[in-house]
C-alpha cells in the first residue's frame, strides 16, 4: 500500500518520537487517514500514534477538532487558517505530544484559480511550542498529491522532533 520510502521515514519518525519520548495525533482532510495509516503500517507504532482524525467535512473539523465554522467561511476548508485550527485542536483533544494537519485540493475536481488542484496547506502544533504552518502545491493526479502530501508531513514531524530534541 506505502511506497519503501514512505515506511522508511515513517519508521524514522517513531523511532524518534520513541527516544523523545513523543506522542503523535494526525488531524487530516485531503489525505483520508493515509498518514495515520502510513504510521501505524509499522509494527509497534502504538507506542508513538496517540490518535487520529479523519476530517474530510466542515462539519467533521468543526465537531472533531473545534474549527471555528467562521474560519471556513472565510477563508474556506484549504487555508492556512484552517490548517493551524486543525493541528491546535487536535493537540487540545489529545493526549499527544504533536500534531500534524492537513487539508488541501487533491483533485481531479474542485480546484479553482486561487486554489488549484494540489494546494495542500500543513500545520504542525505541540506542546510548549509555537504552531507552524506552510503550503505545497503538487503536481500530478490525486494519487501523486495524496502521496507527495503523506512524504512531506512525515518531514515536516521528523523536523520538528529533531528540533525539540536539540532544545
Amino acid at each position: 500500500m506505502f511506497d519503501t520510502q514512505l515506511l522508511h521515514d515513517a519508521a524514522e519518525l517513531l523511532e524518534l518520537c520513541r527516544r523523545a519520548k513523543l506522542m503523535i495525533a494526525t488531524a487530516e482532510s485531503c489525505t483520508g487517514g493515509l498518514i495515520a495509516g502510513c504510521l501505524t503500517e509499522i509494527a509497534g507504532s502504538s507506542d508513538v500514534v496517540e490518535r487520529g482524525y479523519v476530517t474530510y467535512s466542515n462539519d467533521a473539523k468543526h465537531e472533531m477538532l473545534g474549527v471555528p465554522k467562521m474560519a471556513i467561511n472565510i477563508h474556506g476548508a484549504v487555508s492556512r487558517e484552517v490548517a493551524v485550527a486543525m493541528a491546535e485542536g487536535a493537540l487540545k483533544r489529545s493526549m499527544a505530544d504533536l500534531t500534524i494537519a492537513v487539508t488541501g485540493v487533491a483533485g481531479p475536481g474542485g480546484g479553482t484559480k486561487d486554489k488549484p488542484v494540489g494546494l495542500v496547506h500543513f500545520a504542525s502544533a505541540g506542546r510548549g511550542r509555537p504552531t507552524i504552518d506552510h503550503h505545497e502545491i503538487f503536481p500530478g493526479d490525486r494519487a501523486a498529491v495524496r502521496d507527495a502530501t503523506v512524504q512531506t508531513a512525515l518531514s515536516m514531524l521528523r523536523s520538528m522532533v529533531r528540533n525539540e530534541h536539540r532544545s
